[in-house]
């Protein structure tokens, strides 16, 4: 079984931030895949099914960002799954342009907190992840401002088509694809 884990923070509050591109992916997955995201299980909700035969467990960590490792280590553990091999993460990079997306097999957090939970909790780096870009912090704000706010409605357009492009790399990564996905969809997006 394949974990695929979308960060973000749970509440209305921050739905469509910045910070919750990877609940977004997430989301639009469950959706194509008949997939419910409904069931809380340790510190997420979760939701079980099939991609392209492929057995997965959909999570979103409701632990908020800075936590996400708490409530993706106790899922691997549960379900005896070795995050090198069969975990997944969706999340938002700054670094990247809006509709940009970049996927990678294994690296540093990078700066985001949610990522460097998981790898502090994991005691590995060595797991692959989906980047969805979200623009780079204007100069005057600051950054948690910033990644909680929402996107202009033209950047929102290029974040939903690059979030169906992550869904698309997601496919082709559970299916040991990571390869092509990085091909095909790490230029794209780009301006």
């Amino acid at each position: 079984m394949y974990i695929i884990a979308g960060l973000g923070n749970p509440t209305g509050k921050y739905e469509k931030t910045r910070h919750n591109v990877g609940f977004d992916c997430i989301d639009y997955i469950a959706g194509k895949y008949g997939i419910s995201v409904n069931e809380t299980k340790g510190k997420a909700l979760v939701g079980t099914g099939y991609i392209d035969g492929v057995k997965v467990l959909l999570v979103k960590p409701q632990t908020y960002m800075n936590l996400s490792g708490e409530a993706i280590q106790k899922l691997a553990a549960f379900y005896k799954i070795d995050p090198e091999e069969e975990l997944l993460v969706v999340y938002d990079d700054i670094s990247l342009e809006p509709g940009q997306i970049r996927i990678r097999k294994k690296g540093s957090a990078g700066g985001h907190n949610g990522m460097k939970n998981i790898i502090q909790l994991l005691g590995t780096q060595n797991f692959e992840r989906v980047k969805i870009g979200v623009g780079e912090k204007p100069a005057g704000w600051d950054l948690a401002d910033f990644v909680l706010s929402r996107f202009s409605n033209e950047d929102r357009e290029l974040v939903e088509e690059a979030i169906g492009h992550a869904a698309e790399a997601v496919t082709l990564m559970i299916k040991g694809e990571t390869d092509t996905a990085m091909n095909q969809f790490n230029s794209k997006g780009k301006k």
